[in-house]
């Protein structure tokens, strides 16, 4: 046996359904891998032409839905939840010999059970996260940290990682129960330390069950590095909490710089945790999603993707992902093994390694690898929707949080005449949406009066959107019944743990914001007799609207993206495209809405409150508790320009719900079909332009 074989045997934990646990017998180990050869330090090839699968299972942006349950609506939804993610994981261990489970970002923010444990009943130190809890039943290898690990403060996320930040601000030497398994983190550094924040990698010594040459099962040692990276936009998107105690760099720079180091110490293959997706533009350091350059990064066997809440390798008709270098067949970006598993826990990403060893050491045959996702739920046969079981482990070991959290969004804070939703945002129901502008306007007005006087003479106005608009199928709208409002009903209307920004801003750039959010929109052509789909791929949480009688303006869908705002008014009048206003909005459009206008890159900003959006939704509906569709959800500041158009426009919505746009007054909606075909629970409406 050569020395260094003998050397990795002395530390070597088996596979055990993807976990470690204890030692193989080392004599019974060396005595197998020195039956094949031995002698003069190294030069016999030990079951030289042996092969293995290692299956790498990614969990990626949960966003603390461990239950499959909707804290908003509360109620059980199905369609996702980490889990029946668990169930799959269970499934696939069974199936291959040797796994590594990883986890991608975005888990322990997204839930109101999250903001309990964080915000408002903080667990302890002593106290694990639910979320990482329910994990611990997994027992993951390791994780990487999203972009909102961020949003609780450094000091939350070092108590919730164990400790050992050393960072501005935190106490580097606490420990906390933790997360159980180990986080990586490249890309991120500590201004105090001018190191990574977190350990930029982790080496997994593990033992495969592989084939040997002759056939036979063989054991052999394995060294697994695993590298992780965040987006970059932490640093705009949770400023506060980071500026000027931490720095970003690229992925790639970052990559450049510490695979060669975990090959250095004798990582047999690399596997690149990203929270980030793919991008087809030019690469630079500051870029969301910059999967397709990363995977150039040489020495990266396996890349596992998130953030964007997709899927790779897509196997749909029209794949989500068409750039170059992206084969959805072959489950690669750029000839490397890759897979974004969705979100919430509504699939499983499996990318199947296949390793040769040559005696000493193993590679990746990448043409013989596959990647896949196993999703929680599918269509059987007959065409009805299948459901992955729950695994029965992971309830009850929250149940006490879980019940908690649901205690807290019960509170009442008002009531409501009408129903407060986003079904028919898309074509000018402002229900659900004007409350938060009116709590954001109130909101900044209030501070702006009070702490910024040299702003004092400037028109506050507020822009919000349809946070949930269908993405995630039917179910997926604010929703808000007729009667009692509660804070869940609050959380419901405001999604996101945003902070309210405030940005000072010209009547010409208000008309580019909203040219930019009318990309809602496909083009249509009023010549064109058949079907025409209004709504495009622009996601409707950038779809960012005003809802005020003081502004007015029409969106003519029948020109092109950047001609589409029409008779633009403020007070009854054209706008001026000199005047100055102040713009209540979210932390995410005032840093990282540059696509929008230059002045959404942060430099607009005279004011960053420390509240969140949906804290001071809130506080508005309790000072406002009497809530009317006269007041609160009736003030439409945009319409579509008139058009005829030879043939349908359609658009999909919630089930069955024409009921909704007719309460609102939208005359021109109607129903076309129950069903829309998607198999997303969603109907089909039609829009007649020319009311």
């Amino acid at each position: 046996m050569s020395e260094r074989t003998r050397s990795r045997l002395l530390s070597l934990s088996s596979f055990h359904g993807g976990r470690r646990t204890a030692t193989l017998s080392v004599l019974a180990l060396a005595a197998s891998l020195s039956a094949c050869g031995g002698g003069d330090g190294g030069s016999v090839n030990n079951n030289a032409g042996a092969t293995a699968t290692l299956a790498v299972l990614e969990t990626t942006d949960l966003h603390f839905n461990v239950r499959s349950y909707d804290y908003f609506k509360l109620a059980e939804d199905k369609s996702y939840g980490f889990e029946r993610t668990a169930t799959l994981v269970r499934a696939a261990r069974k199936e291959f010999a040797n796994t590594l489970l990883v986890d991608n970002g975005d888990t322990i923010q997204g839930t109101a059970l999250a903001d309990y444990e964080a915000t408002i009943n903080p667990i302890p130190c002593t106290q694990q996260l639910s979320m990482y809890k329910a994990m611990g039943a997994l027992g993951f290898d390791a994780g990487t940290l999203g972009n909102h690990e961020f949003n609780y403060g450094l000091p939350f996320l070092n108590q919730v990682l164990g400790g050992g930040l050393d960072v501005d601000g935190v106490e580097a030497s606490k420990k906390c129960a933790g997360a159980g398994f180990p986080m990586v983190l490249a890309n991120v550094t500590s201004n105090k330390t001018k190191k990574p924040l977190v350990q930029p990698y982790t080496v997994l010594e593990r033992t495969l069950t592989a084939k040997g040459a002759d056939g036979k099962e063989v054991k052999l040692p394995i060294k697994i590095g695993v590298i992780g990276f965040t987006t970059p936009g932490i640093m705009n998107w949770d400023k506060r909490y980071l500026e000027g105690k931490v720095t970003t760099e690229g992925a790639v720079e970052a990559a450049t710089k510490y695979v060669p180091e975990l090959r250095a110490k004798g990582a047999d293959i690399v596997v690149a945790l990203l929270h980030g997706g793919l991008d087809g533009a030019a690469y630079s350091a500051t870029m969301e999603n910059p999967g397709l350059h990363l995977s150039k990064v040489a020495g990266i066997d396996a890349m596992v993707m998130g953030h964007q809440h997709g899927v790779f390798p897509d196997t749909a008709a029209a794949p989500g992902f068409t750039m170059a270098g992206v084969d959805h067949k072959a489950g690669t970006v750029n000839g490397v093994p890759a897979v974004m598993a969705s979100s919430w826990g509504k699939a499983l990403g499996v990318v199947q390694l296949a390793l040769q060893w040559d005696g000493a050491k193993w590679a990746v045959n990448k043409s013989a690898s596959k990647s896949e996702l196993r999703n929680t739920q599918s269509k059987n046969p007959a065409g009805t929707t299948v459901t992955v079981d729950a695994d029965p482990a992971i309830a009850p070991l929250i149940e006490t949080q879980h019940q908690a959290a649901i205690q807290y969004v019960k509170t009442p804070i008002g009531q409501t005449d009408f129903r407060m939703s986003t079904l028919f945002a898309d074509v000018g129901d402002p229900g659900a949406i004007q409350i938060v502008n009116q709590a954001q306007q109130a909101y900044v007005a209030a501070y702006v009066k009070a702490s910024l006087p040299q702003y004092a003479q400037l028109p506050v106005l507020s822009v919000s959107a349809p946070f949930k608009s269908g993405f995630q199928g039917g179910a997926d709208y604010t929703d808000v019944a007729v009667g009692p409002l509660a804070i869940n009903n609050a959380a419901d209307l405001y999604l996101y743990p945003n902070t309210v920004y405030a940005v000072k801003v010209n009547g010409g750039d208000i008309k580019k914001w909203l040219e930019a959010a009318a990309k809602r929109f496909n083009q249509i052509d009023p010549a064109k007799t058949t079907e025409q789909q209004l709504i495009s791929t622009f996601p409707g949480y950038n779809f960012d609207m005003f809802t005020t009688p003081d502004v007015q303006y029409e969106i003519d869908v029948t020109q092109p993206v950047g001609s589409r705002i029409k008779n633009l008014a403020y007070l009854g009048k054209p706008i001026d495209v000199a005047q100055e206003f102040v713009i209540a909005t979210n932390n995410y459009r005032a840093t990282s809405g540059k696509s929008f206008i230059d002045k959404l890159d942060g430099s607009g900003t005279i004011w960053a409150s420390p509240d969140a959006n949906r804290d001071v939704v809130i506080d508005y509906i309790r000072k406002n508790p009497a809530v009317t569709r006269v007041a609160n959800g009736a003030a439409r500041s945009w319409r579509f320009a008139k058009a005829t158009v030879a043939g349908p426009v359609v658009f999909s919505s919630g089930g069955n719900a024409l009921s909704v746009a007719q309460a609102a007054g939208l005359a021109n909606v109607s129903l076309l079909a129950a069903d829309d075909g998607s198999g997303k629970g969603t109907s089909k409406y039609g829009v007649d332009l020319s009311k």
